[in-house]
């Protein structure tokens, strides 16, 4: 059984959420929060395997929110619902540790599909367009926003990768996924997918994603 919390301001919202969830014999709806500050209280309490975060809420919004639930190091993951596929609210969702975004108009079927891959560990985002994220904004990043310590090329998390992990980040930092490492590096997609696996580890990223912006971070990959 897969456990959500929704938190989303609007109660019709929250009420459309759960009435979806619950139809599914695998989903249960642990709780719901009007707002950030509700959403990282009820995740401390209640341990959900994934929050269903939306970003616009009043008092601390969802980014926030994302953010502090994500330093606690608790297991729980979050899905970030924004208006756009392609804003910066999407981009600062994934940047604050999201394990993937979904648009608000998505498909049900969608919907229940990015819940059960973020609860199994799974990014819900395509490797490409988290990069399109990453190059529309890692350039255009307002003050404050912690971009004045992204960490120098020799970043230490990078110290304990072999040369051949270090590789493969830099193509996942490309936004090529496991097949297409595979061909083009004359590799067995199993093999690639133990890369991946290790180099998740070693470097400390929750997903797929965080693989790909500390692929941007640490100057791997520059944006195209």
């Amino acid at each position: 059984m897969t456990t959500v919390l929704i938190a989303d301001d609007q109660p019709l919202q929250r009420l459309g959420f759960r009435m979806l969830l619950e139809s599914q014999d695998d989903l249960t709806v642990l709780g719901e929060a009007a707002n950030g500050a509700e959403a990282i209280r009820m995740t401390a309490e209640l341990h959900p395997d994934v929050v269903l975060m939306d970003v616009r809420m009043p008092g601390m919004d969802g980014i926030e929110a994302t953010r502090r639930i994500v330093a606690t190091g608790d297991r729980t993951r979050v899905l970030i619902l924004t208006t756009f596929d392609l804003d910066e609210y999407a981009y600062a969702g994934l940047r604050a540790g999201a394990s993937g975004f979904l648009v608000k108009d998505a498909q049900p079927e969608e919907l229940l599909s990015g819940i059960r891959s973020v609860a199994s560990g799974d990014a819900v985002v395509a490797p490409g367009l988290t990069r399109r994220l990453l190059d529309a904004y890692v350039q255009h990043l307002p003050a404050g926003d912690g971009t004045a310590d992204v960490p120098p090329p020799g970043d230490a998390r990078l110290s304990a990768l072999t040369e051949r992990e270090r590789e493969i980040l830099t193509v996942i930092g490309k936004g090529w996924t496991n097949t297409e490492i595979a061909a083009r590096l004359h590799l067995a997609e199993s093999t690639v997918k133990t890369h991946v696996g290790r180099i998740l580890a070693k470097t400390g990223s929750r997903d797929r994603i965080q693989a790909v912006i500390l692929a941007y971070d640490t100057k791997l990959v520059e944006p195209s």
